[in-house]
């Protein structure tokens, strides 16, 4: 585990690493990036990269941390991938049911098996679990699935926010997290785009977060990777669903 530099989370856990890309949200996968590097410097679990690992020993990670924590599971894969096995999912909701001092929060792609996978099972209430979304066709399709899950946090998602998203129905989501593609070959994001979200979060009472313009400025021109900022309409927005303590 790490201290994490993404914003609305604490640390990371990894209990999976690597994936494979399923649609345009994952053309400059982050992970995937990082992934090489680690296996390049020879970073322990990185050894193959970035196929897809299940990482047993590491499943006891957060059993052993006493200070309440929130983790983002799997930054650098995704849980409800499909060779990731049932009953490795299920050793995940054990670890969070024996530790309910921290919160968990699963974000995915997989919306569909993320749905078929809650349909007979109860979620622990520290799990928030969330899809992603970049686009019409592939990403508010999953907030369909999401939202037929009975848990205490849905989440979206919508980075890299890669046109703009009309419509939204947020019935059932809590939360929304928006941000712009990072790095060499970053897509732009605009800033009525971002607009169009963030005032459907406010008429509809989800809460809303800014993390980044990322590779692009609300100007539309290129940015560094230390310019990245999170200023949106002169201001910072990092609402959060608040923790319930289950102590």
């Amino acid at each position: 585990m790490s201290e994490s530099k993404i914003e609305w989370t604490e640390q990371t856990w990894n209990p999976v690493t690597g994936c494979t890309k399923i649609s345009p949200g994952c053309k400059n996968c982050y992970a995937e990036a990082l992934a090489h590097r680690l296996q390049a410097m020879k970073a322990a679990g990185y050894e193959r990269g970035f196929a897809l690992t299940l990482h047993q020993a590491r499943l006891q990670q957060p059993l052993q941390r006493k200070k309440p924590t929130v983790y983002f599971v799997n930054s650098m894969s995704d849980l409800f991938h499909e060779d990731v096995p049932d009953a490795f999912i299920e050793q995940v909701m054990v670890v969070a049911q024996r530790t309910p001092h921290h919160t968990y929060q699963i974000l995915t792609k997989r919306a569909d098996r993320l749905s078929r996978f809650f349909d007979q099972r109860s979620i622990p209430t520290n799990i928030w679990l969330g899809v992603s979304v970049e686009d019409r066709q592939y990403g508010l399709p999953r907030v369909d699935h999401l939202r037929q899950i009975m848990v205490h946090v849905r989440f979206l998602s919508i980075e890299p926010l890669l046109e703009d998203l009309g419509i939204l129905n947020l019935d059932g989501i809590h939360w929304v997290i928006v941000g712009g593609e990072s790095g060499s070959k970053a897509r732009p994001m605009n800033v009525e785009w971002v607009e169009n979200i963030r005032q459907q979060c406010e008429q509809q009472n989800v809460q809303f977060f800014f993390k980044q313009w990322g590779g692009w400025g609300a100007d539309g021109k290129r940015r560094s990777k230390k310019a990245n900022g999170r200023l949106l309409a002169g201001r910072t927005w990092d609402a959060m669903p608040e923790l319930i303590s289950n102590i």
